[in-house]
């Protein structure tokens, strides 16, 4: 024992003096051996006696590639530092999507700041509107001829094949995206030919892709200029393009309370999970894929400001998870696609209704907050 402490004290002492090269350094015993590879000379190729004929060819195992920069280079071989990630060019909070000859715009934005900036990028453009609802996210313009408009706007119409005789309107379509705060924006013209006074229907499916795809195009570029600058909100879209077009309190077949919440089961869906941000419980757990909302009416909606403070926590103020457990009155809110309609309904389980007035007090509420 006393020699390997001995021999422990010695190694100490080298390995701490400077003149330790030997042991540590490039010629030393415990020396760097990552860049002995550059030192390797190659050989020539393995060669076969000549009376064997059938054997495989034999080709190098590590062939030294053919985009080395230098092969002689001599010494220690530092790597470079990563260079950093460019910017990406698609960090836009608007793209272009294409499905077949449709084009729409995803804008990571609620459709509240995307109603006004588009409506001012077509009267900027010399349309006239015609009809605004914002409780669905849709405005027209009236029947106007090309050189009505600006004349960026009339080049566009006449490279898209818009005769300057013909009447064109077009129709913008804001609908709240798949994923919470972002909107689909689609853009739809329609034409009637000279001295018509028709009323000629939009459609769903674009009759001049090549006007709808300018439209959608320029309306990209017009909402990515703006971004950059900071945008607005519209109050009236905030309140009313999110919200259901019809809510209605009511009751189904067996006298349970159901909330009707319009026809759109995105909208409703977002919609109905504001209200229970805004109401008195807290939501406890979501699940999309079912139409579920889990709250629990006995603790109150979660708040920046309800982190237990220092002392709080420290003398235990707060509830313990034991408590919240005893006194948990948990229901499940459920949406559900019925008929034409989008139905809230509000459950103690999967197999068992809440009571008629736990049920009638849950939807008041949600009803109360999408007004």
């Amino acid at each position: 024992m006393k020699r390997m402490a001995g021999l422990s004290a010695l190694a100490l002492i080298i390995s701490s003096t400077s003149g330790c090269g030997w042991v540590w350094g490039p010629e030393g015993y415990f020396r760097d051996r990552g860049s002995d590879y550059l030192e390797a000379q190659q050989t020539a190729p393995m060669q076969l006696p000549p009376n064997i004929t059938d054997a495989k060819r034999l080709d190098p195992l590590l062939p030294i590639p053919r985009n080395v920069a230098d092969d002689t280079a001599k010494g220690e071989y530092i790597v470079p530092r990563p260079q950093p990630l460019a910017a990406s060019a698609d960090a836009s909070p608007y793209s272009l999507q294409k499905v077949g000859d449709t084009r729409s715009i995803l804008a990571q934005n609620p459709p509240a700041e995307i109603w006004p900036v588009a409506v001012q990028f077509f009267l900027d453009n010399g349309f006239r509107l015609d009809e605004q609802r914002p409780q669905t996210g849709e405005f027209t313009t009236t029947w106007q001829h090309s050189d009505e408009l600006s004349a960026a706007m009339a080049k566009r119409m006449s490279a898209a094949g818009v005769s300057t005789d013909s009447q064109t309107r077009v129709r913008v379509r804001i609908e709240p995206g798949v994923q919470r705060n972002t909107s689909e924006i689609y853009v739809v013209s329609a034409e009637r030919p000279a001295g018509s006074t028709a009323d000629v229907e939009f459609t769903n499916r674009s009759l001049n892709t090549g006007l709808d795809a300018a439209l959608t195009n320029d309306l990209l570029a017009s909402m990515s200029r703006i971004s950059e600058k900071g945008g607005s909100v519209s109050m009236l879209a905030s309140r009313d393009v999110d919200t259901p077009g019809r809510v209605s309190l009511s009751e189904d077949g067996s006298g349970n309370p159901i909330l009707i919440v319009g026809d759109d089961l995105d909208r409703a869906w977002s919609s109905v999970g504001r209200a229970l941000e805004q109401g008195e419980w807290r939501v406890e757990d979501i699940n999309r894929s079912l139409g579920l909302y889990y709250i629990n009416l006995s603790e109150k909606a979660e708040s920046k400001d309800d982190k237990p403070g220092f002392f709080s926590s420290l003398f235990g103020t707060a509830p313990s998870k034991e408590e919240v457990e005893a006194r948990a009155e948990r229901y499940q809110v459920r949406l559900s696609k019925v008929g034409e309609n989008i139905q809230v309904t509000v459950e103690k389980n999967i197999n068992t209704v809440a009571p008629a007035d736990v049920a009638r007090k849950v939807l008041s509420e949600i009803q109360d907050n999408l007004g």
